[in-house]
C-alpha cells in the first residue's frame, strides 16, 4: 500500500498534538520560571527541559509514523500506555474530567495506531517466503 490510510494519518496527528501540548506546557513553565513565579527553580528548569525534550521526541515519532516508518508504532503505543497510567492516577486524585479526557484520547490513539489498516501499511506482507516459517 503506497497510500496512507486515514487511521495512520489520524494516529500521527494525535501523537503530534500530544507532542505540541508538551512543548507548549514546557514553554509555560519556562516563562513562569523566568518571570520569577516558580516556587522552586531547581525543579522548574529541569521540568521545562524535560517537557521540551519529550515534546520534540513525540513530534519526531509522529513524523516517523507519517513517513510510514514501522519503528514509530512502538513509541506511539508506549506513549499512550503511559497516558492511560497518568489518567488512572488523575482519576484517583479526584480529577475525573481530565482523567476521562486523557484516557479517551489515549484509547482513541491506540485504536488508530493498532487498526488493521495501519498495521497492513506499516508491516506489509513480504510474499510467500514470509509464510513458510
Amino acid at each position: 500500500m503506497s497510500r496512507r490510510p486515514i487511521t495512520l494519518l489520524l494516529a500521527a496527528v494525535c501523537e503530534a498534538l500530544l507532542g505540541l501540548l508538551l512543548l507548549v506546557l514546557g514553554g509555560y513553565v519556562l516563562v513562569n520560571t523566568l518571570l520569577g513565579n516558580a516556587t522552586d527553580i531547581t525543579f522548574a528548569l529541569p521540568l521545562a527541559v524535560f517537557a521540551f525534550g519529550g515534546g520534540a521526541a513525540l513530534c519526531y515519532v509522529s513524523w516517523g509514523l507519517y513517513g510510514l516508518r514501522d519503528w514509530a508504532r512502538t513509541p506511539v503505543v508506549l506513549t499512550q500506555i503511559f497516558a492511560l497510567v497518568v489518567a488512572y492516577y488523575m482519576w484517583t486524585s479526584d480529577q475525573p474530567e481530565m482523567s476521562l479526557a486523557l484516557g479517551g484520547y489515549a484509547l482513541l490513539t491506540l485504536a488508530l495506531v493498532l487498526a488493521p489498516q495501519t498495521t497492513a501499511t506499516l508491516f506489509p506482507a513480504e510474499g510467500p517466503s514470509r509464510n513458510r516459517r
